[in-house]
Order: C-alpha cells, then sequence, then structure tokens
C-alpha cells in the first residue's frame, strides 16, 4: 500500500486544487493521502471547511481515502497545542506540525511544543531533532517525518539516527507541492534508504508505520479501498 501523509494544494503554496491532486494520487497508486495545507490559527476555519468538503468527494469517488488535514506553520510553541485541538474540532483528520527544518528559520521550541501536544500526529521535517523531544514523541504516539521534499530531506540521516536511538516511530512523506513530488513505491523506499534505514527498518517506516499512524487517527483499515 500507498501512503502519504502531508502534501499540498493551492489553498496554501501548492498548485492543484484538491481533488486534482487526490485525483493523481490515485492514479499513481496511493491507497490513503493526506492533505495538510499550511496554516495559522486564523486560517483553520476556510481551509478546513474547503478542505473537508474536498476529501468527502475525492473518497466517494475514486478509490482512494483522502483525508482532510493541515500544516500548522510558523505557529508560536505556547500557541501550538492550541491550535492542534481547534483544528481536530474543525474537521481536521490529521495535525501536521512545520517542525524545526534546517533550510528554514522556525520558531525556536516548535518541535518540543509539536512533540508535547496529544493532538498533534506528526513532526515533519524536525531539522536537528533533540533526544528529548524525540522520546517525548515515541511516548505519546507520534511520528517523525523523513522529507521528500529538496532542502528539508538535509537532515533525513541526522533525523533517522535519533530516531533509530529512542525508538520514536518513522514516517516517510512527500511534502508534495505539485505534480512532480507525487510519491511511488520506489521513490518512498529511495527516501528511506536515503535517511540509511535498512531493508528491515525501511519495510517498518513504509508499511508498518503508516497503519500504526490510521490507528492513532482511530480510521478504520478495512474501509480503505486497496488501490491496484
Amino acid at each position: 500500500m500507498l501512503y502519504d501523509f502531508h502534501t499540498h494544494t493551492f489553498l496554501s503554496d501548492g498548485v492543484l486544487s484538491p481533488l486534482e491532486l487526490s485525483y493523481r494520487c490515485y492514479r499513481h497508486g496511493y491507497d490513503v493521502l493526506a492533505i495538510t495545507d499550511h496554516a495559522g490559527i486564523a486560517e483553520l476555519e476556510w481551509l478546513l471547511d474547503s478542505l473537508v468538503e474536498s476529501c468527502r468527494t475525492a473518497s466517494d469517488n475514486w478509490d482512494i481515502r483522502v483525508l482532510p488535514g493541515v500544516e500548522l506553520t510558523y505557529v508560536p510553541p505556547s500557541e501550538i497545542d492550541l491550535a492542534a485541538l481547534r483544528a481536530k474540532e474543525l474537521g481536521a483528520e490529521l495535525v501536521v506540525v512545520h517542525g524545526e527544518t534546517v533550510s528554514e528559520d522556525v520558531p525556536p521550541g516548535t518541535n518540543r511544543a509539536a512533540a508535547a501536544s496529544h493532538a498533534v500526529d506528526v513532526i515533519a521535517h524536525p531539522g536537528l531533532l533533540d533526544y528529548e523531544t524525540a522520546e517525548t514523541a515515541r511516548d505519546s504516539g507520534k511520528f517523525i517525518e523523513l522529507s521528500g521534499r529538496s532542502g528539508h530531506s538535509l537532515a533525513n540521516g541526522f533525523v533517522a539516527s535519533v530516531c533509530r536511538k529512542t525508538g520514536a516511530p518513522m514516517i516517510v512523506n512527500s511534502d508534495a507541492h505539485g505534480p512532480g513530488d507525487i510519491l511511488t513505491a520506489d521513490r518512498a523506499r529511495t527516501i528511506a534508504h536515503g535517511a540509511g534505514l535498512s531493508e528491515a527498518e525501511a519495510a517498518i517506516v513504509l508499511e508498518e508505520n503508516p497503519r500504526a499512524l490510521l490507528r492513532r487517527l482511530g480510521i478504520d483499515q478495512k474501509t480503505i479501498p486497496i488501490v491496484r
């Protein structure tokens, strides 16, 4: 099965509509797609109003489960938990936090605040992740992203090393912004191997961990169409 829990549309800084992204991912063989456009606190309501409807339409018409979500981006660390809870109230099935990537100047403390919030599901491209934050993420059942996006992916090897030592679960996401970013199974595996994962570790990250994330989200995997 092919999963991706971090993508963007033209509702933030992507280039495709939610329905076009969903259809293209369906045609690429995706089984589960999460659309997680960037937002702060003020944008959550209008963004999720649009995404919830579009994701429902895509899921009802094509053999792909599309989840409405959000990537909380440059939210002050003290506000991350509140914003994540609000997003879930507004219909987000998945909350991603834009982590402290090495390629951008993100507010310090973002990773730690995301790891501590029970409403956050994924910490995206966390950069120079520290051990304490990784342990907090592990203990709260969060997933740490290995990113397929240029720039953000520079720290994938470091992130994988920290997660391996702490037992924090990893997941591969595309952080897609356009058609050329859409994952294939081979590309997802290359990202995992490029981070230094063995074949056995890659199998866990690409196959077991996405299913564990779906369980965290309360999604019955029997309802997910198998794309062939």
